[in-house]
């Protein structure tokens, strides 16, 4: 009998513990929060866009507030001078492409027969030199001429000769046609007259701005009439993706969530809407919590700076717009983000 009672109590013992374990993981499991709710705001990329060049705005064509598209034009420059400049740099490259032509097709037929008919001419004069040398010696050894005649026949006949071989030469040069070095010489100039058109194509390409992306005109800094400069910015663009949320987590919340979770946006100028997101970035460094964000913990708390990706489709989202992020802490793995941005 006193072995039953003793087995009896402790049976009764094991189900109370039992029961008290069961009790406290509920309550463990009812206290601990489904959801992360975090504060921030609404945070995107901007550009200031200038040109890469002096000159006077001919054309501004968009409005504060308007959407362009990537390679929309967005401003113009006047021009008139850049196309002048463009012009004078192709003329001057034909230039030098005929002369390189010219050096490489070497000599004409019509050069090389006026060089043969220079040797002739040339030949001709230094036999009519040494015959009249030669009789010119002749008559001065029999006393009829004085020496001086015979000087200057030598001297006739010497320049008759030299004026052979320069023809001679000049032959030589035509039929070998031009050297290497003047063609190299040519070539080099021809590569420099292009890179001076690609140059005026490039600074007269620079005098219309084209939006870099997708995007929408936040702020006309310059009007039409105004002299731009590359130190000074024509327009502001907000860049419409990406889109995100700059929040900040507590310290102890980091082992919560991770990067890829889905999350959701909320904002009190849509009540009643939720704008699907995920999160793409959590900050390595710790910082304290910024004056800005508003929370019922402690100010001097580290937090963690964290980026909330907005979904395609969130573009009415605005830069600076205070919003709430809930981001849910059950059955919300790191790949949820990709399934619920396509919902």
């Amino acid at each position: 009998m006193a072995l039953r009672k003793r087995l009896l109590a402790v049976l009764l013992i094991l189900i109370a513990l039992g029961a008290a374990g069961a009790w406290v993981a509920l309550r463990r499991h009812q206290a601990q929060p489904r959801q992360l709710t975090l504060y921030g705001n609404v945070d995107l990329r901007q550009v200031q866009l200038a040109f890469d060049a002096v000159g006077r705005i001919r054309e501004l064509p968009v409005q504060e507030g308007q959407r362009v598209r990537k390679g929309d034009v967005v401003a113009r420059l006047d021009d008139a001078r850049l196309r002048d400049a463009l012009q004078r740099a192709q003329a001057a490259l034909r230039a030098r492409r005929e002369v390189l032509a010219r050096l490489r097709a070497g000599s004409r037929p019509q050069e090389i027969a006026q060089a043969r008919a220079s040797l002739q001419a040339a030949q001709a004069a230094l036999d009519n030199a040494r015959t009249l040398w030669t009789r010119q010696r002749g008559l001065v050894e029999s006393g009829f001429l004085p020496r001086q005649s015979l000087d200057n026949a030598t001297e006739a006949l010497r320049s008759a000769r030299a004026g052979r071989e320069r023809a001679a030469q000049a032959l030589s040069l035509t039929l070998q046609g031009p050297r290497k070095e003047d063609v190299a010489a040519a070539a080099a100039e021809v590569s420099a007259d292009e890179a001076a058109v690609a140059l005026a194509r490039r600074q007269l390409d620079d005098a219309t701005l084209r939006a870099p992306e997708d995007a929408v005109v936040e702020n006309r800094i310059l009007e039409v009439g105004d002299m731009a400069s590359p130190q000074s910015p024509v327009l502001t663009l907000a860049l419409r993706d990406p889109l995100w949320v700059r929040a900040y987590v507590p310290e102890r919340e980091l082992g919560r969530i991770a990067p890829g979770m889905h999350a959701d946006i909320l904002s009190d100028s849509y009540p009643g809407q939720v704008f699907a997101g995920w999160i793409g970035f959590i900050s390595p460094t710790a910082e304290f919590t910024p004056r800005q964000v508003q929370t019922s913990e402690l100010r001097t708390e580290l937090v963690y700076r964290m980026r909330v990706y907005a979904c395609a489709g969130a573009d009415r989202l605005r830069l600076g717009m205070p919003v709430t992020v809930t981001v849910p802490l059950h059955d919300n793995p790191a790949g949820a983000a990709s399934d619920a941005c396509r919902r």
